[in-house]
């Protein structure tokens, strides 16, 4: 194994959201000295529902972050089905699904990275890049500061894209988003409640499943509850052309919306942060171009339904300083073997991702009776145990709880 130090390579860190932390992190233990830009003018705080998988667990444990993100499940709470009307009974949950994630929110993990980051580690707030050169020595960035318009131009041995699914990065160094966006055709909304629900025991989480469109609230054990809405749709431009609330109002059709989703709506027009966004997987053939390379979301999106990002932005991260580590004279290689390690992982969350939509949001009655016979067939003691040995024995189950860096 080729050892030497990589001091004083400089790395430009696009994006600070859980990969480009994550990313700074580990590139900094492995010697470089990271520069983090972040377009807004501070750091995010809150955040939706995430699960961190044993995936994202291994690689969290090896940054050193593992300990801050604690789980924060309801412990005795039940998931309920209900509908408009008020009728409520036991039904499927994220915990349903296969894996044993822990439970928590994004911000959880974006804190956890953030406070492990060194003081050196330099960060920009209001700064995008603008321009991106490479040539075989290093990398020339325009970085524009949106807050005072200053531009300066900076030489880098290396740029990570970590700015998301509509990365600036990618843009730049790999071309439009129209080549790599595929859309799903759905919508998500994502944002946390002031409180429980009326008549809502503060434990317990509510699905509610229409066809083509879904409301889910997850409760947690000392947290606020947190909402994803999520709806099929024929026109994603169209979704973009008036206020989030009046979008998802319009989703939900003009009939009584009932107290449970009156509540979540009313709430939704406060929230103070929300997430509004077409559901979408970006689909790369490379990740890496040269001495530009995208991670997260900006390389592979696998969307909220695959319920991966966090653990896939992690395990990707840690694995991406262990490979520079491994060849520290050979970029080319060193990205090279990250990403034949990698993909085979992400390729599979993007699929799961793909057969969790139906989980999600339904798009049939008849997959909504189907999902109905699940929760009553748990209930019988000899079925529900072997359905849970099939989920926690099956291939989905062991990809998201696989160590990717030692598989």
């Amino acid at each position: 194994m080729e050892t030497t130090d990589n001091s004083g390579r400089r790395a430009l860190v696009v994006g600070l959201g859980v990969s480009g932390i994550a990313t700074a992190l580990r590139l900094r233990r492995a010697g470089w000295q990271p520069v983090l830009i972040e377009k807004a003018p501070s750091r995010r705080s809150g955040g939706y529902f995430v699960g961190l998988f044993g995936a994202g667990r291994a690689a969290a444990g090896r940054l050193g972050i593992l300990d801050g993100m604690a789980d924060r499940a309801a412990q005795d709470g039940v998931n309920f089905d209900i509908d408009r009307e008020g009728n409520r009974r036991r039904g499927l949950g994220f915990k349903d699904l296969p894996g044993l994630p822990r439970l928590m929110v994004r911000g959880d993990v974006e804190q956890a990275a953030f406070a492990a980051l060194p003081a050196e580690v330099e960060i920009r707030y209001s700064t995008v890049p603008t321009a991106i050169t490479q040539d075989a020595g290093g990398v020339d960035v325009t970085l524009r500061n949106t807050a005072d318009g200053t531009v300066v131009t900076e030489r880098f041995d290396l740029v990570v894209g970590a700015d998301g699914l509509r990365s600036t990065v990618r843009s730049l160094a790999f071309g439009p988003h129209e080549r790599y966006l595929r859309r799903l055709n759905f919508m998500v909304a994502a944002f946390s409640l002031p409180g429980s629900l009326t008549d809502l025991a503060s434990e317990d989480g509510v699905t509610l499943l229409e066809p083509g469109r879904s409301m889910w609230i997850f409760p947690f054990r000392d947290h606020a509850p947190t909402v994803l809405i999520s709806y099929r749709t024929e026109d994603v431009d169209a979704e973009f052309s008036q206020p989030p609330a009046q979008r998802v109002r319009a989703a939900f059709g003009p009939g009584p919306t009932g107290r449970a989703l009156g509540e979540v709506l009313r709430a939704m027009e406060n929230a103070e942060e929300l997430l509004f966004d077409s559901v979408e997987q970006v689909k790369m053939d490379r990740w890496h171009q040269g001495r530009v390379v995208l991670l997260g979301d900006s390389a592979w999106c696998v969307t909220l339904y695959a319920g991966m990002g966090v653990s896939a932005g992690l395990a990707g991260a840690d694995l991406l300083g262990t490979m520079l580590e491994r060849h520290p004279r050979d970029l080319p290689r060193a990205l090279a073997a990250w990403e034949a390690k990698l993909r085979p992982s992400i390729e599979y969350y993007q699929q799961i991702g793909l057969e969790q939509q139906a989980f999600f949001t339904p798009t049939s009655r008849f997959q909504i009776g189907l999902r109905k016979m699940l929760a009553r067939w748990q209930k019988w003691p000899l079925v529900g145990r072997w359905l849970r040995a099939m989920w926690e024995g099956g291939k989905a189950s062991r990809m998201k709880d696989m160590d990717i860096a030692r598989a």
